[in-house]
């Protein structure tokens, strides 16, 4: 009988990776360029801490992520703790407490790690990156549609190419089947159907309401086709003000930015289960991933609120790779005035610690791009 070889000191848990310098680098250059642009609209950052009370971290809002939540004991107070799957909860709390005489709307950032208990937009992804915006308090198409230009500012600023954004109305497709006197078992199959997008198991299942459902079905894609649809509808009150709220807020985002590109799927409500409004989700050409979403929901105290949620790994692997500062070697004895001057005109300088026979092989040897020479500097072939 032998025993079981040590693990490798480099095994990680599924879902969990080290950042190399390059990437973590990129990272957090790409997530503070984000919170420029949020700042830059008046969104004031906060930053709620990664472990709460499981009670309150998971209620409200938060109870759509609890199963996607570590648990732990405090020690301390013997009360369940929990990591935080999502940080939109956390702001919902914030707002309602801390903030609470704050005046509306109240706009706030954020950017944080969150851990989940599986994967997220890929399934290797266990600790994921957000940073995202709120906005508490008004409960207009405008305020929607600020959230998604800011959305397509910061992805701009990014240089994500061929970014779309989904539209979707989570509530349009329940309240319609509502309107029709399903028993519980028919309306989750129907659900279940529309959820796949399985457009002959909707003509099975959804009697009268079928040619209806098959229509909003056909419907998704390019937004104005899909709003002609809705339109051309006959649609019960409920419903006809939910199709009506979703035109406005579409006309809003274009009035603030006409060229972006919006597609509508009138349908679509995976994963948006507490959301009671206009919903967004963030695409880039040839990404298999969701870049961001977002959308509108119910706050804490019932205050009405939206907002989006980028993931910064998605957002740079659909983004051209950003050049890292140049490297300048200054080998021992340079002029530490010399320094200060490359480091204030965005160079990164490495110090030479000890004399070296030859400096150019030492500068190549620690991956510099450029040497001191004089009183300045010379690139490295």
């Amino acid at each position: 009988m032998t025993d079981d070889p040590p693990p490798n000191p480099a095994l990680l848990p599924a879902g969990f990776v080290d950042l190399l310098p390059s990437d973590a680098e990129a990272e957090a250059a790409g997530m503070e360029s984000l919170m420029q642009v949020f700042a830059a609209h008046g969104y004031s950052r906060v930053k709620p801490p990664l472990l709460e009370f499981e009670d309150t971290l998971l209620s409200g809002s938060g109870a759509a992520v609890a199963e996607q939540a570590f648990r732990l004991m405090d020690p301390d107070t013997r009360r369940m703790m929990a990591l935080r799957p999502d940080i939109t909860p956390q702001i919902a709390r914030i707002a309602a407490t801390r903030l609470a005489d704050a005046p509306r709307p109240l706009r706030l950032s954020y950017t944080g790690l969150c851990v989940q208990a599986s994967g997220g937009a890929r399934e290797s992804d266990r600790q994921i990156s957000q940073a995202g915006i709120e906005l508490i308090g008004p409960d207009t198409p405008e305020a929607d549609a600020e959230v998604v230009a800011l959305g397509a500012e910061a992805l701009a600023v990014l240089g994500v190419p061929g970014v779309s954004f989904d539209l979707t109305m989570p509530p349009l497709a329940p309240a319609l089947i509502a309107e029709v006197g399903f028993t519980p078992a028919e309306r989750q199959a129907l659900m279940r159907a529309l959820d796949r997008k399985d457009a002959a198991a909707v003509a099975k299942l959804a009697g009268g309401l079928a040619p209806v459902l098959t229509e909003l079905l056909h419907a998704a894609g390019p937004a104005e086709r899909a709003l002609s649809v809705l339109g051309g509808l006959v649609l019960p009150e409920p419903v006809r003000a939910l199709s009506e709220r979703l035109a406005a807020t579409f006309a809003a985002i274009k009035a603030r930015v006409p060229d972006i590109r919006l597609t509508i799927d009138p349908v679509e409500f995976r994963g948006l289960h507490y959301h009671t409004g206009v919903c967004v989700t963030v695409y880039a050409r040839g990404q298999h991933e969701e870049l961001g979403r977002g959308g509108r929901y119910v706050s804490n105290n019932d205050e009405p609120a939206c907002g989006l949620t980028l993931r910064p790994e998605a957002l740079l692997r659909a983004a051209p790779a950003r050049a890292g500062r140049a490297r300048v070697f200054l080998p021992v004895g340079s002029d530490p005035a010399l320094g200060r001057r490359l480091r204030s005109e965005g160079y990164a300088t490495v110090d030479g610690l000890a004399p070296v026979a030859d400096s150019v092989a030492e500068a190549r040897r620690l991956e510099c791009d450029m040497i001191v020479a004089g009183d300045g500097v010379v690139a490295l072939n």
